[in-house]
């Protein structure tokens, strides 16, 4: 049985998350950003998934009203394939519930597919396409839309 810990994203995981997110994003947020992110409390809400001790996702999503964002999710290149994603995702949206929220969004690169099937999977409906949203690529971007 696997060791699996999620809870809150603290300042001292960020060179983690960091080093995750380069991995996982041709753009990765900054240092600067995720530390920002994390002194919105009340607004923006982070998480990290630990195997063994050892971080090897994230997730954080907005409240923005009454529907949350989620604006970043991954899952570092070595442990996919084994759940973690399933199990994350699955947190966070009882979280979501959780704070009374029932309207869940996010967005996807069209060429990421394997998120794609994960979302669906999860009930998460696409609803329409932001054209060139991701501007390193420009690439479209997927709008998936769920109801809690």
């Amino acid at each position: 049985m696997q060791e699996i810990n999620i809870r809150p994203m603290r300042e001292r995981d960020i060179p983690e998350i960091g080093n995750i997110e380069r991995l996982c994003f041709p753009s990765p947020w900054t240092s600067q950003l995720f530390a920002l992110e994390l002194k919105r409390e009340g607004f923006a809400y982070y998480w990290i998934i630990e195997l063994k001790g050892k971080v090897v996702g994230y997730a954080g999503y907005w409240k923005i009203q009454d529907e949350a964002h989620i604006v970043t999710f991954a899952i570092h290149p070595l442990y996919r394939g084994r759940g973690l994603g399933k199990i994350l995702l699955d947190y966070i949206l009882k979280d979501i519930q959780n704070r009374g929220i029932k309207k869940v969004t996010l967005e996807v690169r069209e060429s990421n597919k394997v998120a794609q099937r994960l979302y669906e999977k999860f009930g998460f409906k696409k609803i329409a396409i932001r054209p060139r949203y991701y501007q390193d690529k420009n690439e479209d971007a997927f709008i998936y839309w769920k109801i809690l």
